[in-house]
């Protein structure tokens, strides 16, 4: 099991950063889906997920091809790229995830209450509005050249791995 953290102060900065955030993990999920099918059939598991202050990935499996996996991930995170298709099927898939989160009472309640509790928070309100804005393929564009310049990674590695 290997599960890094690869936390930006960028994401936190404004709600338009967070859909930015947010785009760019599903489009790289996207892009993943067909290199990494290979390692879905040899038992291999990953996930991407878009944490509060970065990018998690978490891969497990037969340690001896973990490290070919990770290393995958790294190398489309590295030489992150979309289309215009991607971008808007990507774009759409997340104002329906967004509307839906909102509509429903206890999780905008949940989100409301941690709004309040929480410092410096985003609510999916501000996300949905952003969002519905409008964002582009340039802003997406330098927004991930700064992500990736500006990173902080925490990691763990657990089983029987070997430097």
């Amino acid at each position: 099991y290997v599960r890094f953290h690869l936390i930006s102060p960028l994401i936190q900065q404004s709600a338009e950063n967070l859909v930015l955030f947010d785009t760019f993990v599903n489009i790289l999920s996207h892009n993943l889906g067909e290199p990494a099918y290979e390692a879905d059939v040899a038992q291999l598991e990953y996930k991407l997920v878009a944490g509060e202050h970065g990018l998690i990935i978490r891969v497990r499996g037969f340690n001896h091809k973990l490290p070919l996996l990770f290393q995958l991930i790294i190398d489309y995170l590295a030489d992150f790229s979309f289309t215009p298709a991607v971008f808007e099927m990507i774009t759409e898939q997340l104002k329906k995830t967004y509307f839906n989160f909102l509509i429903k009472p206890e999780t905008l309640a949940k989100d409301m209450r941690l709004l309040i509790l929480e410092h410096g928070r985003w609510s999916m309100t501000d996300k949905y509005q952003a969002l519905m804005k409008g964002i582009s393929i340039e802003s997406l564009s330098s927004f991930v050249k700064a992500f990736k310049s500006q990173l902080f990674a925490e990691g763990l590695v657990q089983g029987n791995f070997t430097c």
